[in-house]
C-alpha cells in the first residue's frame, strides 16, 4: 500500500495535475491532504474539486479555513489576504461548507496528519526547528506524522533526544518516532521550485521526497489574468 500525501497545493492546478501523474507512475494507490488546498493561486475551485475526487482523506489548513468564511482577514499579510478574498469569491457555499467541515488533526491507517502542529493546530504554528517539533511530538501518539505549512520539506526524528532536518529518504525504525513535513505541490519555499509531495511506503515502511518539474508560467499567466498580486507570479519560479 503506498500513500501519496500532498499538502500546500495552494490553488496551483499545474503543480498539482503534475503531482498525480507523477504519483501514478509510482504506482500509488491512495491520496492523503495535508491541508492548504486554496489559497494563492488562480485555480482554488479546480484545486479542491480535484482533491475531493481522489477521496483524499485530508486536515483543515489555515487558507482552508479563512476561505470558507467571511470573518476580516486579520493577521493576513496583503498579498495572502488578496488571495483569500480570491478564493472566496470562486469557491461555492458547499465548498465552503466541505471545507469548514475537515478536522484539523486525522489518524489514518497507522500514521496521523495535521497542517501545522500537534500541540495547538488550530493556532497555524510553524515548526521549523528541533525545539517546535518537539513540542508537537509529545501529542504524537503514532510512529509517523505528517506535516505542512511552512511549504519546506523537513523532518524530525525523536528517540531519546529531537533531531532533524533535510531528507531524501527515510527508513522507519522501531523505538523513533518522525515528525515529516512533506513539503508544498503549490508554492515550495526552500529554493527549488519543483512540486514536492511525500510517497509513504507502508509495506517497506519507508518515506520518500518526491519533486516535480511542471510548467509553472501557465500556472504565473493565471495569475496575472486573475488579477492577484504579481508578486504570487514571480515567487513560485524562484521557490522562495
Amino acid at each position: 500500500m503506498k500513500y501519496a500525501i500532498l499538502g500546500d497545493i495552494h490553488s496551483n492546478l499545474e503543480a498539482f495535475q503534475a503531482v498525480l501523474k507523477d504519483a501514478a507512475n509510482n504506482l500509488v494507490t491512495h491520496f492523503i491532504c495535508i491541508g492548504d488546498i486554496v489559497g494563492y493561486g488562480a485555480d482554488p475551485k479546480a484545486c479542491l474539486d480535484l482533491i475531493r475526487s481522489l477521496n483524499a482523506p485530508t486536515v483543515k489548513g489555515n487558507h482552508d479555513e479563512f476561505s470558507a468564511v467571511d470573518t476580516q482577514l486579520v493577521g493576513f499579510n496583503p498579498v495572502a489576504a488578496e488571495s483569500l478574498m480570491h478564493s472566496r469569491r470562486q469557491l461555492t457555499d458547499e465548498d465552503k461548507e466541505w471545507l469548514r467541515g475537515l478536522r484539523y488533526v486525522r489518524h489514518i491507517e497507522s500514521f496521523t496528519i495535521v497542517h501545522a502542529t500537534l500541540d495547538m493546530p488550530h493556532r497555524w504554528g510553524y515548526v521549523f526547528d528541533r525545539l517546535a517539533a518537539a513540542a508537537s511530538m509529545t501529542y504524537q501518539t503514532t510512529q509517523v506524522c505528517f506535516f505542512g505549512h511552512t511549504h519546506v520539506p523537513l523532518a524530525f526524528i525523536k528517540e531519546g533526544s529531537v533531531r532533524g532536518g533535510l531528507y531524501q529518504n527515510i527508513q522507519l525504525e522501531l523505538g523513533r518516532k518522525y515528525f515529516v513535513n512533506v513539503g508544498s505541490v503549490g508554492q515550495p519555499r526552500d529554493g527549488d521550485p519543483r512540486a514536492a509531495y511525500v510517497i509513504f511506503d507502508l509495506f517497506e515502511n519507508k518515506i520518500s521526497l518526491h519533486r516535480v518539474e511542471y510548467d509553472y508560467t501557465i500556472t504565473q499567466k493565471k495569475i496575472l489574468d486573475a488579477d492577484l498580486p504579481p508578486r504570487l507570479a514571480e515567487r513560485i519560479a524562484l521557490g522562495k
